[in-house]
């Protein structure tokens, strides 16, 4: 079970996934200790992390969510075994077991392997439609606005008063602004490893993954932090918050409205996640809600009361697989 000290600790680290335990518990009323062991028992319970990420696009990358369909017992395999691919994040189970969820991060220089060459080989698949993300209203840095409810503006103030220059994480503390940097390069990546591992990993741990020193790592993170080229994010069982039910909502929206609808349901507390995408469907989100019931009670009369949405498919997620993932070098075969 959480506590009121334990939500608050979650959104703390939605608006700053790096700030030290005393300077949370300083916000909190509460000691570092206790920040501590808060952290650590939301982290074996609940799977607590933060995790530190680049911005696909000056990474090079380009995000599809894919949608597969598989025979049942075939399902959970398939789904394992794209999870252990560093190319692929937030796959989810969905519709009875039987379809599978998921981003791929892409490059050019991969050839879209997944997309092409993996996928097409692999036994059990049905069907494959892969969704071009197009712009995402809700997700990466602009984080799920259902968590980020347990602090004051005061202690709000307070933790992006004392954050570095650019490193915030979440809707709450706004999409990072972009600006000059040098490209990521090799050293770059087994920083991002090492943040990808642990986002709260000290400069001294880090130096040891890419062998700078400890004042280039802090230099380094600053100017990536600065410049919106990585952010924080925050993985924790919405579960154990209280939000039992998700499903995937694939809309229908015209072009002409497109921009408007994305933007209406990015202010939705109910919704993890928004973006516009290729395909039949031009716009998907996924809700998350305390109940069935209160799903219900969202698509009727939150949902259902936006124009110009002209179909809606909704899909039942029954369990993440992944969450957010780091990106690093080499690639997992999946069974053929």
């Amino acid at each position: 079970m959480v506590d009121a000290i334990d939500r608050a600790l979650v959104h703390a680290l939605q608006l700053d996934g790096r700030a030290p335990y005393s300077r949370i518990g300083e916000v909190l009323g509460v000691s570092t200790q206790t920040v501590a062991r808060r952290f650590n028992r939301l982290r074996a319970e609940a799977g607590l992390r933060v995790i530190g990420l680049p911005d696909p696009e000056l990474a090079g990358r380009s995000q599809w969510l894919l949608r597969l369909t598989a025979v049942p017992h075939a399902a959970q395999d398939l789904a394992g075994a794209l999870s252990r691919r560093s190319d692929t994040s937030w796959i989810k189970l969905a519709s009875g077991g039987t379809e599978i969820v998921s981003i791929v991060h892409a490059t050019q220089s991969d050839g879209n392997a997944l997309l092409l060459h993996d996928i097409p080989r692999t036994a059990g698949i049905t069907s494959v439609s892969a969704h071009y993300l197009l712009h995402m209203y809700v997700g990466g840095p602009t984080a799920w606005r259902g968590r980020a409810k347990s602090l004051t503006p005061a202690q709000e103030s307070a933790l992006r008063s004392s954050r570095a220059p650019g490193a915030g994480t979440g809707a709450a503390a706004g999409t990072p602004g972009r600006g000059a940097v040098r490209a990521l390069d090799v050293g770059d990546g087994k920083l991002l490893a090492g943040l990808g591992a642990d986002g709260r990993a000290t400069h001294a741990e880090l130096a040891v993954r890419t062998g700078w020193s400890a004042a280039t790592v802090a230099r380094r993170m600053e100017e990536l932090q600065g410049s919106g080229a990585i952010y924080f994010d925050v993985d924790v069982d919405p579960g154990a918050l209280g939000f039992t039910t998700s499903a995937m909502l694939w809309l229908s929206v015209p072009p002409a409205h497109l921009d408007a609808v994305g933007r209406a349901l990015a202010g939705h507390d109910e919704l993890g996640f928004v973006a516009a995408t290729t395909g039949r469907t031009n716009l998907v989100a996924q809700a998350i809600c305390a109940s069935p019931n209160a799903l219900h009670t969202y698509l009727t009369e939150r949902v259902g009361a936006i124009e110009h949405i002209t179909a809606i498919e909704t899909v039942p997620v029954l369990r993440t697989v992944k969450a957010a993932a780091p990106f690093a070098p080499g690639l997992v075969g999946l069974p053929v």
